[in-house]
């Protein structure tokens, strides 16, 4: 039974997903450390000004600002890579063999997906029997553009719409050729990492916009006057490749993924300059799935 668009949100077998169940550097950094960090600059800033006025000295001032130059670097590089490097995380991880795999460990699986008993349609390409879907609507705010949303900066590209859902589906697994049922739906926890593909691209010299675009539009009530727009669409149907992250539970010979009770920390990567991230409930690796072959399942 293909859920409809509209009915999704109601529907308890669907998982809708936030903008918050992202990787973000920024919230995944301890915010006391954080302050802390702050607050020693702070400080240090304040002596080594005192000091430059008192005795004209200015040696812990230069090396107050070097430190911090450093740890602003260092900050930045985590916040445009720290994505990559989660990822490159996943693919490291070693699969396991569901065959051999105990109750309660953590695995990561690898395998086809098929659908369970709630498929999902992406909202715009209408690709049909998904089991995870995701469409975006971003704008590019000029100097005198109207913001996408209340924190949109000028001069960058910032969301407007988004619709992620992810519903229950099996995966077989590669090692074993068992198939596990994913608990991904009913409100679980789960952090995807699926590549989006750029469905369509709008600018006001662009006048003849395409129906289905402004149809897409017209059902979310947004207006498609003169802006620079991207929609952006993933997804993973059925027969697609994907690498699972959760933990095994057997009950009564029915083999399950389902969310662990504590997140899944990726420890330091020192030799990329990279702090560790927390992965909370599932985690859904998979590449653009309109660029690969899908498995006839």
């Amino acid at each position: 039974m293909k859920i409809p668009g509209s009915s999704i949100a109601n529907n308890q077998a669907v998982t809708t997903l936030s903008q918050d169940d992202e990787y973000s550097f920024r919230r995944n950094f301890p915010k006391p450390i954080l302050w802390s960090v702050i607050l020693i600059f702070v400080m240090g800033f304040i002596a080594g000004g005192f000091i430059l006025g008192a005795v004209h000295n200015a040696i812990l001032l230069a090396v107050v600002g070097i430190l911090f130059a450093a740890v602003v670097a260092l900050f930045t590089w985590n916040t445009c890579w720290g994505r990559r490097a989660v990822v490159n995380f996943i693919s490291r991880y070693p699969d396991a063999e569901l065959r051999s795999a105990k109750n309660g460990q953590i695995v990561k699986v690898s395998g086809v997906v098929t659908c369970g008993n709630v498929p999902l349609e992406s909202s715009f390409r209408k690709v049909p029997r998904c089991v995870y879907t995701s469409t975006s609507l971003y704008e590019y705010r000029g100097w005198d553009s109207k913001p996408a949303n209340p924190t949109h900066r000028r001069f960058t590209w910032g969301l407007r719409s988004s619709e992620r859902h992810v519903v229950d589906f099996y995966i077989s697994d590669f090692q074993s050729g068992l198939r596990a049922l994913v608990k991904t739906g009913c409100g679980a926890r789960v952090t995807p990492y699926v590549d989006d593909s750029i469905a369509i691209d709008i600018n006001p010299e662009n006048k003849n916009m395409s129906p289905e675009f402004l149809r897409w539009l017209a059902e979310r009530n947004l207006s498609s006057d003169d802006r620079t727009m991207q929609l952006k669409e993933g997804y993973i149907k059925e027969g697609s490749t994907v690498s699972v992250m959760g933990v095994v539970q057997r009950n009564d010979n029915v083999l399950m993924i389902v969310p662990p009770p504590e997140p899944l920390t990726t420890g330091c990567q020192w030799g990329q300059c990279i702090f560790p991230a927390s992965l909370e409930g599932i985690v859904l690796r998979c590449e653009d799935a309109s660029k690969n072959d899908v498995i006839p399942v």
